[in-house]
């Protein structure tokens, strides 16, 4: 046999049907190289395609074993599609290897995960550089909707089951996230004067702790002390509307501060009507 041609057609399909085992070796080999996203069974198509043109242009009369002329053909038209795959550019993927590279040789080297310092040091740039690098490199991945997501529980789950559309809320979580934030205004509004303005003057209007230190006519130590009070008071406050601490009688708490943490959390339950707090939408 010379050439099998495509008018040699028993020929050329004994050639394919016999190779067909030398596809899913080379894709076994070249796949290891890939991410897992890389979908083995378009590279497997992919390497077939070759196999097919390999079996065509095969000539005997040279010398070269089939095998041999087509392994280079299917690894050929692998890597053929998976550049054709991939919108990153060539020079990220070099940058990526060679991150990788020193990551694993710090990490032999050092016995643990390397710092962003010590990868910086390592490859010659800053750790900004460094960082732009990851982000592009972070950007340039795909995954596929049908990824398999590991979440340490029993389910199998994909990336299309657990990603969240957050142009699209779910009516559950819009109406506890209207509930959330007027809880949020009436225990902001209902906090001792002074922690009050120090809430409001540092979170939503800015301010720094001198300045409201001069505003009160206190310390910066002393407006660090509200601030931590306050965020304590509201944190309590807002959880106990979801424990049902709220509808205990503040009168018979044990204890001075007890009672002033369930006349707080009363306060909150009282100050809206629930359909109030569900219609308000920002």
């Amino acid at each position: 046999m010379t050439k099998a041609k495509d008018g040699n057609a028993p020929e050329l399909s004994r050639l394919i049907e016999q190779h067909l085992p030398l596809v899913k070796h080379i894709v076994f080999q070249v796949a290891v190289h890939f991410p897992r996203h890389v979908d083995r069974d378009e590279l497997a198509r992919a390497g077939a395609l070759g196999l097919v043109e390999a079996a065509r242009r095969f000539d005997a009369s040279r010398g070269v074993p089939f095998d041999r002329f087509a392994g280079q053909r299917i690894r050929g038209a692998i890597l053929d599609a998976v550049r054709a795959a991939d919108w990153a550019p060539r020079s990220v993927r070099t940058l990526a290897r060679k991150l990788e590279n020193v990551e694993q040789r710090l990490a032999s080297e050092l016995g643990r995960v390397p710092s962003s310092v010590e990868m910086a040091e390592a490859l010659g740039m800053t750790r900004d550089e460094l960082s732009r690098l990851q982000d592009r490199m972070f950007r340039s991945v795909v995954l596929a909707l049908e990824h398999e997501v590991n979440d340490d529980t029993d389910e199998d789950l994909t990336l299309v089951d657990v990603l969240c559309d957050r142009s699209s809320v779910e009516p559950l979580e819009e109406l506890e996230s209207r509930e959330l934030h007027s809880y949020l205004r009436d225990a902001v509004g209902l906090l001792p004067e002074r922690h009050r303005l120090v809430i409001v003057g540092y979170f939503l209007e800015g301010r720094t702790s001198l300045e409201l230190a001069r505003f009160l006519g206190v310390t910066e130590s002393r407006v660090s002390q509200l601030r931590s009070e306050a965020l304590a008071m509201l944190k309590e406050g807002i959880e106990a509307q979801y424990t049902g601490q709220p509808t205990a009688d503040p009168a018979q708490s044990i204890g001075r501060v007890a009672r002033r943490k369930a006349t707080y959390a009363a306060a909150i339950d009282g100050a809206s009507e629930w359909k109030n707090r569900l219609s308000q939408t920002s």
